[in-house]
């Protein structure tokens, strides 16, 4: 009787040191779409960063609220169809569309003032106030857009964009990324980073871009900052970014395994005191 009155306790103080279980939506756009589309990156990425999280931290259970291609403009002016549920935690991944959609960033006041879906400040302030209204004691983690080069998609090269080294608009993608972390700062929010994280700057998102030299017409890998004033012909080039360019990306925007672990790693770091 004393043994299993001993066990007993013992599983009554193993359980109580048991994490709790802990409902995680993310919310973003093709990045955190990726997470459970794989197939839509011809392979190149195997796992995204919402399952790296959660192969360290079991007790989570996450719901990928990532949409191809969105901004925080299309999310806000959405909020209400989205179907977002009542969760523990909720992290807000966007950025890099607004930036390159020529949105403005307007100003922090848009935030605070709550003056609607027509900057980026607004926008958050939409989507957060949603949140709250979810679930006003939830944890809500901010990640900025992440530094970017010449985007060319895998399966239309018609589909490209240049990187963050060169603005749009007159905005630079890192004016984006600071207005996130001003918003986080205000709110005392958690933050991730990933502009500014060290080793996931422009030099290391890709291996290299494999380009015609315009003095011979042969393939040449040219590495950042040479490949900027290299002409692309998305009609008769070849696909820029084979598999031995991967780095931090597949595809200069997008991740990589590589990329989507340091993310996990970071979110993993906030995630595990919740």
């Amino acid at each position: 009787m004393k043994k299993i009155i001993s066990l007993l306790v013992i599983a009554a103080i193993s359980s109580s040191f048991s994490p709790k279980p802990i409902v995680w939506v993310a919310i973003g756009d093709s990045i955190t779409y990726l997470n459970d589309h794989a197939d839509e990156t011809g392979n190149r990425l195997t796992k995204g960063y919402m399952t790296r999280v959660i192969e360290k931290l079991p007790n989570i259970n996450y719901i990928n609220q990532g949409h191809n291609g969105w901004t925080s403009a299309g999310i806000a002016k959405e909020i209400d169809s989205l179907g977002i549920v009542k969760a523990d935690v909720y992290s807000v991944f966007l950025g890099t569309n607004d930036w390159w959609q020529g949105r403005p960033i307007g100003a922090i006041t848009d935030y605070v003032n709550n003056t609607g879906n027509t900057t980026l400040y607004g926008s958050f302030r939409i989507i957060i106030d949603k949140l709250r209204s979810l679930n006003k004691d939830a944890k809500i983690i901010l990640i900025t857009p992440m530094q970017r080069v010449d985007f060319v998609y895998l399966t239309n090269m018609m589909n490209n964009a240049w990187g963050s080294y060169k603005d749009k608009n007159g905005q630079s993608l890192q004016e984006f990324a600071a207005a996130v972390k001003a918003i986080a700062v205000y709110e005392h929010f958690d933050i991730v980073d990933l502009y500014n994280k060290k080793g996931m700057d422009l030099k290391n998102l890709v291996k290299y871009k494999r380009l015609k030299d315009p003095k011979t017409g042969s393939y040449k890998n040219y590495a950042y900052p040479d490949f900027i004033d290299i002409p692309f012909n998305p009609e008769t080039d070849e696909y820029p970014y084979p598999a031995g360019a991967i780095d931090i990306t597949y595809d200069g925007l997008h991740p990589s395994d590589k990329g989507n672990t340091m993310i996990a790693d970071l979110l993993e770091e906030i995630l595990k005191d919740y």
